[in-house]
């Protein structure tokens, strides 16, 4: 599968400060694309570049297949963005707003502004001044007009920001929706690494402005290790009956009353047992796997807090 978007090398430089350096990202064709990092990692650096807002000190970005140079002016068509916080004509409604986008992009389709607010839960506030909408409105005109012309390329960063659970879930089955029946290839930055998890395909980790992985969601399924997770009172104590009464090696205490067994092979009844006859109460015991949060923070370990 092709890419669509493809960067070599991608640096940014202000001040004598590297924002980011030397990113080498791979976008294919029709898949939703998480890019992941904790504020201030360098996610809305390298979209503001992609979508010609700021130019490289270096490196080169392709889209479509052809380098976007500053004069790129009709590839940038084929792209929605919606980079930081959107901005409108406070005073004009939500609908008009969309109606003067579609003007200067030149996208004339009956219905589609109606079709859009509707997409987006805003078909009651269509005719309200956009000053009235709140954080979570805005965002959602926001991406109504990022998608409102049906691009090919969908950049958003943060989209999800302002939003309640319930917004979040409406986005969520959206992105997944524009990507399965139209076909638009989603790039989403986020430090929610939740949210991605749930809806990307592959994922680019971002810190400090260094990409650090590139990796699809399936390959971290296959690679995330099971374990026996274990809540109990005294994990101390457990610890130490663990390595001196069963002889594992291969756990971890992570917090105040859990502990992480990653030798799976032993049975959770033994575990049980021994820790009963060793007056260990148990709160809770049981397998499971690792979730992109837990690959987020080893692949970043000593580095995030």
């Amino acid at each position: 599968m092709p890419n669509i978007l493809q960067t070599n090398e991608l640096s940014k430089t202000i001040n004598g400060k590297d924002l980011v350096k030397n990113v080498n990202i791979h976008i294919k064709k029709g898949e939703i694309y998480g890019f992941l990092g904790p504020n201030g990692a360098g996610k809305t650096t390298v979209m503001k570049m992609i979508t010609n807002l700021w130019k490289p000190t270096k490196g080169e970005i392709w889209l479509f297949g052809d380098k976007l140079t500053p004069t790129s002016y009709e590839v940038l068509k084929r792209m929605g963005s919606m980079i930081e916080f959107p901005s409108f004509y406070e005073h004009m409604s939500g609908k008009d707003n969309l109606e003067l986008h579609c003007e200067y992009m030149g996208y004339y389709v009956p219905e589609s502004v109606e079709n859009t607010l509707e997409m987006l839960g805003l078909s009651e506030e269509a005719k309200k001044p956009v000053k009235s909408y709140s954080l979570g409105m805005k965002q959602r005109l926001g991406i109504a007009r990022a998608i409102l012309c049906r691009p090919e390329l969908l950049i958003l960063d943060e989209p999800t920001n302002g939003l309640d659970p319930a917004g979040m879930k409406q986005l969520r089955d959206l992105f997944r929706m524009l990507c399965s029946e139209y076909g638009i290839t989603i790039m989403i930055s986020s430090h929610m690494l939740s949210e991605v998890e749930s809806i990307a395909d592959t994922i680019g980790v971002i810190h400090h402005g260094n990409l650090m992985k590139e990796i699809p969601m399936s390959e971290i399924a296959e690679k995330n290790t099971v374990y026996i997770e274990l809540a109990i009172e005294n994990p101390q104590k457990a610890a130490y009956i663990l390595a001196d009464k069963l002889g594992l090696e291969n756990f971890k205490v992570t917090d105040e009353r859990n502990i992480r067994i990653y030798d799976t092979g032993i049975d959770t009844k033994m575990i049980t047992k021994t820790l009963a006859m060793n007056e260990v109460e148990i709160i809770s015991i049981g397998k499971k796997s690792e979730s992109l949060e837990d690959y987020f923070l080893k692949l970043t370990e000593g580095r995030v807090r």
